[in-house]
């Protein structure tokens, strides 16, 4: 793996594993990179030409060739804590074409006629690709849980499920890469506080989020428990302190870049003769 101004691998560093707490993380931190927002800058858009190649050695195999590998950024955290700016400055540096993104909300009323996995699988990326969930499956026992939103031997369920799922998705050839943005009270505090002061960020702003802050020990709890349960070898966590967003981006950026590396796509071998087919091109 890539380790551009980091002193040990993200992928260590960042991974929940066994003995984790969540309140140990401090959200202002920013394990393994001692260099400041300029050098995280500049890391930043070499990782991105980086994760740029490899996106597309990863999609051209995919198109020619039996490649069966996919790559799936999920993105939890709580609100304001940077996932937009994921999107838009790691995974958006990349081609298009090789991306998906989805989103879930609420459930709709077909949604809720199904099992609550449903709706999650058919957007799962296909051979080739990054598929990015801004927010997933685990609003089902994170919301779920704090709301009571669903029974708690439901809830009990959906842990295994969620396991049994992920399993079966990481044997199909598809990284999973799972990601909670740590951030501070305090932080999301000002980050509202500016979505309120400034017009155009008045859209962004939910009353909403002033009601979910007043349950964060619940969703502390919440996030732990998913930990627990669903932090396994084929596809753990990894807690990133989200109060820097500089440094949130480029540590999701180095497990990206991780998981891609560890895939190694390479460039599809032509299966047509190519000086054959340059004299040709060159008398045409």
């Amino acid at each position: 793996m890539s380790t551009r101004g980091w002193t040990g691998q993200a992928t260590e560093l960042l991974r929940v594993g066994d003995g984790f707490r969540l309140s140990d993380v401090d959200p202002g931190s920013r394990p393994g990179y001692e260099g400041g927002k300029k050098d995280g800058a500049k890391d930043l858009a070499t990782g991105i030409e980086a994760l740029g190649e490899l996106q597309e050695r990863l999609f051209a195999a995919s198109q020619v060739g039996e490649a069966h590998d996919a790559v799936l950024l999920v993105l939890q955290a709580m609100d304001s804590a940077g996932k937009g700016g994921i999107v838009r400055h790691v995974v958006g540096g990349v081609d298009p074409q090789g991306v998906s993104l989805a989103s879930f909300k609420a459930p709709t009323d077909e949604e809720r006629r199904h099992d609550f996995l449903w709706r999650i699988e058919k957007q799962l990326p296909e051979h080739g690709r990054i598929g990015v969930f801004d927010r997933s499956h685990y609003e089902d026992v994170l919301i779920g849980k704090v709301r009571s939103l669903a029974p708690d031997a439901e809830i009990e369920r959906r842990y295994d499920a969620i396991n049994e799922f992920e399993e079966r998705v990481a044997a199909s050839g598809t990284r999973i890469v799972k990601v909670m943005l740590h951030i501070s009270p305090e932080e999301q505090k000002s980050r509202l506080m500016e979505r309120l002061e400034r017009p155009d960020k008045h859209w962004k702003y939910n009353p909403g989020d002033v009601d979910e802050r007043m349950l964060w020990p619940q969703y502390m709890d919440a996030y732990q428990a998913v930990f627990d349960r669903t932090s396994r070898p084929g596809a753990p966590w990894h807690v990133v302190p989200a109060d820097s967003k500089w440094y949130a981006r480029l540590a999701v950026q180095e497990l990206l870049l991780a998981a891609l590396e560890d895939i190694d796509p390479q460039w599809p071998a032509a299966d047509y003769d190519v000086e054959a087919e340059k004299a040709r091109l060159a008398a045409s």
